[in-house]
Order: structure tokens, then sequence, then C-alpha cells
């Protein structure tokens, strides 16, 4: 099957923090660098995983700015439209479209339950832009879960190229998959990833990318390759990273990397904290995938 330049693996990217909570720049650009070494086919700047919600619209353009520069060529995408004003929401895509990013993803922004209103707003959006857009199922702005039949309809504009579907219902993902032309459904869920492009999804979203794109990036070159055998062999070590990490993300997520050499500190600007008992848990896990040559 040949796919389209959309496709493929979106690597999301973590917001390094000082002790302070302020953003740790230095940090955030060998990271970004770190994770454009693996060649995934884009990078993803201004995510649920980065805490966009708790980043300013200057700490979120900023952000985007460092990504495009210390991307090594790989398209970054960044989310646009987290403010409430349509203005300030216009105002913070052209600044992105200045720091140079390859494309915009747009939050479904709760409004699922009125999906005229919801198809009105989104095609309006994206008239502002010559960009491509991806569509973001956001579960920080509910109700975020898109109906396949709006989906299909955006489509058909010519100016979506794809959607994080985080519905976690394999039947909701192969209707958007019914629907998607030309367009790519990309699959948060780990559980049905490798179920997902069995059944037509073009690709992955997914917070264990924060930690272990190297590992997506495999699964989708053997994937693309047609060794379904091999493929399915790296979802299942997908499938343990994923629990390793699932409890405290995105702390887990951050402690992970800086055992992989990165300086993350594993804080954030939410309320949680990673106990010494799940630090060694994850330690333990990082110790076994690094003997076998997991990771």
């Amino acid at each position: 099957m040949q796919y389209n330049e959309f496709a493929g693996v979106y690597t999301l990217l973590l917001t390094p923090f000082n002790e302070d909570l302020s953003i740790d720049y230095k940090t955030y650009e060998e990271y970004v660098a770190w994770q454009a070494s693996f060649r995934p086919q884009h990078l993803f700047a201004v995510c649920g995983s980065s805490e966009m919600t708790r980043l300013t619209r200057e700490e979120r353009i900023h952000c985007a700015s460092l990504a495009v520069k210390n991307s090594g060529g790989v398209p970054v995408f960044a989310t646009a439209n987290l403010e409430a004003d349509k203005a300030d929401e216009i105002e913070e895509i052209k600044a992105l479209e200045q720091q140079g990013v390859s494309g915009l993803v747009f939050v479904t922004k709760g409004m699922c339950d009125r999906p005229e209103e919801q198809f009105e707003y989104l095609s309006a959006l994206a008239g502002y832009t010559d960009l491509p857009v991806i569509l973001y199922e956001f579960p920080g702005m509910r109700p975020h879960l898109m109906d396949a039949s709006v989906y299909g309809k955006l489509v058909e504009t010519g100016r979506f190229k794809g959607i994080k579907d985080t519905t976690c219902l394999l039947d909701k993902i192969e209707e958007k998959i019914a629907v998607q032309g030309d367009s790519n459904v990309l699959q948060a869920n780990i559980p049905y990833l490798f179920d997902s492009w069995k059944a037509g999804a073009r690709g992955v979203v997914a917070t264990p990318t924060t930690c272990g794109a190297d590992l997506f990036v495999k699964m989708w070159s053997e994937w693309t390759a047609g060794d379904e055998k091999a493929a399915e062999k790296t979802y299942w070590q997908i499938i343990n990273l994923d629990n390793a990490i699932d409890s405290g993300f995105n702390l887990s997520a951050k402690y992970l990397c800086r055992l992989r050499g990165i300086g993350f500190n594993p804080i954030g600007r939410g309320s949680g904290e990673l106990s010494p008992a799940r630090m060694r848990s994850l330690r333990a896990y990082y110790d076994w995938a690094h003997s076998e040559g997991i990771l």
C-alpha cells in the first residue's frame, strides 16, 4: 500500500521544566534533537503530552519555534486553536506559521455534541491558513470524540489531512477509516494499534512516542515494508512500554527519558509526582528493555 506524506509516526514532545516550573528550554532543544534523530515522519509540538493547556500562548509558540529549529528537517505540527476567542486563535495560527511549522493541529474543542456547528467552526478556521491541518480528539476539552460523519465531511473539503483518534474503541476507529478517503486515521490507543493498522489506519500519534519513538519508527518501517510478523513483534514491545509508563504519565515518560540520557526533571505543572517506588519500577523496566536491546 502507498501512504501519503501525512501518514506514519507523529512523535509527541514533552515539556521539560526547571524546579521553579519555568520551561527548561536548553533541555527541550536537546530533547527535540534526540526525538528527531529517530527520523519519525513528523514531530508534534504543543500537544496534550506537552501540557499545552498549562503553557501560555507565548510559551507554546516558542516551543514550536524551537522544535522547528532542532527538528533536523523532520516536519513539525503544533496545536493552534486552544484560545477561547476567535481573534486569538487566528493570531496564534499566524504566529505558528511564522515559526516555520509544517502543519497545524486543531482540537475538536469540546463541540462534538454540536456536529453542524463543529463542522462550520473547523472549516472556517482552516480558511485562515494554507498549511495542512490534522484534527485532534483532545480529552482536555469534552465532549471530544468526533462522529465519523463529521470527519468524513471535513475530509471532503480537502483541508484536513488526518485525525488523532482517541476513542479507544475499534468499531469507532473503523467508522472513521471507512470515510478517511485520502486522509489518515492516526491511532492514539496502544492496545488497538496493530488491529487499527490492519483495519486501514495509517499511522500513530500516541503517548509512548514521547520516550520510545524509536520503537514506533521500527514498527512503521516493518509495517510499510510488508513484514506484518515483525511489526507485530515490535507492537508487543510497545505494549510493554505503554504499560510501564501508563501510571503517572507524563512524569513517568520524563523519568524514562532521563534514564535514556536526556536531562529531564520528572516534574510538571500538574499536581502529581512520582513516588520512589514508581521510579524504581520504571528503572527496572528500563534496565530490562536496555539489556534486551529494545531501548
